[in-house]
């Protein structure tokens, strides 16, 4: 069995290096905006003069 010519294996490489780059750059693209967390509308509970809350 006779080796791969040098060409062949320079463009194999390239085409794996685009296709992983191609998969992870759609992988991310397609990835949904995280959801904010949630924020409480009410004000924090009051503190007493010894530092603890009501």
């Amino acid at each position: 069995m006779t080796p791969l010519p040098d060409r062949t294996v320079i463009l194999a490489l390239a085409g794996t290096i685009a296709l992983v780059f191609a998969l992870v750059f759609w992988t991310v693209r397609l990835q949904p905006t995280p959801q904010a967390p949630m924020l409480w509308r009410e004000a924090p509970a009051p503190v007493r003069a010894g530092g603890t809350t009501l």
